[in-house]
């Protein structure tokens, strides 16, 4: 049975998200430790304290889902379930962070603050209001993307996230976005909605923050990963460091290829996911894509300890 190590993206937040697992495990607490020094505050206690719209905030989320499921990684380790038992690893938008993290491609420390600038330089690229992002269910991915090109009207309107057969979620200008909503419902979605995210991820309107990050990571070591990391904007798994950087870049501005990215994996062998960190809404996409594979999450002291058994 071949595994992969998946890795939640941004939504998956929750308040106290990864405190049992700190308290459970030395190793896990120290992971919360250093991202809250990489960052010269405390991320931790709004993680565990905070409230969730601060939490939310893109900036926060997206180191804080890092730290949790690192920290989820650490546990496993301490109970002798390493990053080198999955044939694969994946992750969702930021969650291709935690994964490059998990097997060493980058250091705890440059991911934690990596996040901090993709989070930041996402949030400016766009003035608040601006943009905006919508899901499409119950459209295949082709669908979808006619929609949005029909929706664009010389504004910018893409297909951003393909998540699995019926999810497909739009990102551009607000009014474009909105319009796409309504050509979905009209091309016989069976919901069409406006997502509460404060920014268009993955669209050419992250110009701004591709740019930033291309510098950011200009300045970061990128190792060999311990395991292949399959890649949002590829679907296919990718083991050399600069191609690693460069597709990185590319997917600030890149659609997430997330359905093809599970089929990959399926047709490498893969019959067990692991979503490693918050929440469970990757297993719940895998079971839509992968009907025969099994998922397994891992977020709590109690999931490492099934895990182990």
């Amino acid at each position: 049975m071949s595994r992969a190590f998946v890795f939640p993206g941004q939504g998956a937040q929750t308040i106290g998200m990864g405190r049992a697992l700190a308290e459970a495990f030395p190793a896990a607490r120290a992971v919360f430790d250093e991202v809250d020094e990489a960052l010269g505050e405390k991320l931790s206690a709004l993680i565990w304290d905070g409230t969730i719209e601060d939490l939310t905030l893109t900036r926060n989320a997206q180191p804080a889902l890092m730290a949790t499921s690192i920290a989820a990684v650490r546990a496993l380790e301490a109970e002798g379930i390493g990053v080198e038992s999955a044939s694969f690893v994946a992750g969702h938008s930021l969650g291709e962070y935690s994964a490059l993290c998990a097997v060493g491609s980058l250091s705890l420390t440059d991911t934690a603050r990596l996040l901090r600038t993709r989070g930041q330089a996402m949030q400016e690229a766009v003035p608040v209001g601006v943009g905006a992002m919508a899901a499409l269910l119950g459209l295949d991915f082709e669908t979808a993307t006619e929609v949005a090109q029909e929706a664009a009207q010389g504004e910018v309107c893409q297909a951003a996230n393909d998540n699995d057969p019926a999810q497909v979620v739009v990102s551009g200008h607000k009014a474009a976005v909105e319009r796409a909503v309504e050509i979905a419902k009209a091309r016989g979605a069976k919901r069409a909605l406006m997502l509460p995210v404060s920014a268009p991820f993955h669209c050419s309107l992250m110009e701004h923050a591709a740019a930033v990050m291309s510098e950011a990571l200009a300045g970061v070591v990128i190792h060999a990963p311990k395991v292949p990391v399959v890649v949002n904007v590829r679907a296919e798994a990718v083991t050399e460091p600069d191609r690693l950087r460069a597709l990185l870049i590319a997917q600030v501005t890149g659609s997430v290829r997330w359905r093809e990215s599970v089929m990959w994996m399926e047709g490498a062998g893969v019959t067990d996911f692991w979503e490693i960190g918050a929440g469970k809404a990757l297993s719940g996409m895998i079971k839509r894509i992968a009907k025969e594979a099994t998922t397994r999450a891992i977020g709590t002291p109690e999931d490492v300890a099934a895990a182990k058994g």
